[in-house]
């Protein structure tokens, strides 16, 4: 064993007896902090003022009603540390059988994400606009793909004059073919399977074109269901749309002159229009449903672990560690459909 493989495994039995010790002190020792999901109170912290002076009358006469500040934010799948879908589909649900609950306003800070959430987040605000309420959405510094798709439930988008939004169209996942690479380096893999597509995409066998054509059709289609909702959305034909869908981003004035949003202007602004000239209720409260980030030591040191790791076996395998990366994590499971 030469002397830089000894160093390695010293490294890693450091950092192992570490994290075995987070781990055992955040499963025994006090809190737990397995859930970083807030919830929400009427607490005063949690409401928007408007700097603006209302008829206190006039406001008395719905005290009791709110606007619903909801905040998406993240890559759109399960579950990370800035998103939870589990949350945020409650918490629609919730807005949606609230009868003090007047309407949703979308703040959107996202990248996009997966299909399969970003699809049930669009119904489940469409299920929510059966009730009458209405539903806004404002975009940030970036609201692309799968953001996009979800804004397409509300009855209008706006955006920050800096948004980049747009990004129309869908990734159905990426073959990586490493079996040369093992073979040069005398590593033999086997995958015993039955079915020939049974292995599709497993990154040490060779992929064919009879697998590259199923998933494509795979992704044709849901492409196909991202036209549909942004036609269905903004009241559009589908000839309007398809020269838009190419998966480029657009400037805020850009998707603007192309109609895929309403407005440019501030969040205060966009705040301001849906409560005092949509729902005709200046000065009705603004309540902030925001899903909590919590970032605990055992989380952070995982992942530079995880991150040590992969640098080194990128750097045995003579490959960049970015790539290493994306293949550790294309191994984790099935490939996902995402629409960014």
């Amino acid at each position: 064993m030469n002397k830089e493989t000894k160093s390695g495994i010293i490294v890693f039995a450091v950092l192992l007896l570490v994290i075995l010790g987070v781990t055992a002190a955040s499963i025994f020792g006090g809190k737990s902090s397995a859930t970083s999901v807030k919830i929400t109170t009427r607490a005063k912290s949690n409401q928007i003022v408007l700097d603006k002076d209302y008829d206190k009358e006039a406001i008395k006469s719905y005290k009791d009603e709110y606007v619903a500040a909801l905040y998406i934010q993240g890559v759109i799948q399960q579950e990370n540390q800035d998103y939870n879908q589990t949350w945020l589909l409650s918490k629609i649900k919730d807005l949606k059988n609230d009868s003090r609950n007047r309407g949703i306003v979308i703040y959107m800070e996202t990248p996009g994400g997966a299909v399969y959430q970003a699809d049930e987040v669009y119904l489940a605000l469409q299920d929510y606009k059966t009730t009458g309420k209405k539903v806004f959405a404002y975009m940030g510094t970036l609201s692309a793909s799968g953001g996009y798709y979800i804004a397409c439930a509300a009855n209008e988008i706006w955006a920050n004059r800096n948004t980049l939004t747009g990004s129309i169209g869908v990734i159905s996942g990426q073959f990586i073919d490493i079996s040369k690479l093992l073979e040069d380096k005398g590593i033999r893999t086997a995958i015993v399977h039955s079915g020939k597509n049974k292995a599709m995409g497993h990154m040490t066998e060779a992929f064919t074109k009879e697998q590259l054509d199923i998933m494509q059709s795979i992704c044709d289609e849901c492409y196909e269901q991202f036209i549909h909702v942004v036609t269905n959305g903004r009241k559009m034909t589908k000839a309007e749309v398809l020269p838009l869908a190419d998966g480029r981003i657009f400037t805020a004035r850009q998707a603007l002159d192309n109609k895929l949003i309403d407005h440019i202007d501030t969040w205060e602004h966009c705040l301001s229009h849906f409560t005092e000239t949509v729902l005709e209720k200046p000065g009705i409260r603004i309540e902030t449903f925001k899903k909590e980030k919590k970032t605990n030591f055992r989380d952070y040191l995982t992942g530079q672990i995880s991150d040590l790791l992969t640098r080194q076996t990128a750097a045995q395998l003579g490959i960049p560690a970015k790539a290493m990366k994306e293949i550790n994590q294309l191994s984790d499971g099935p490939m996902y459909m995402y629409i960014q």
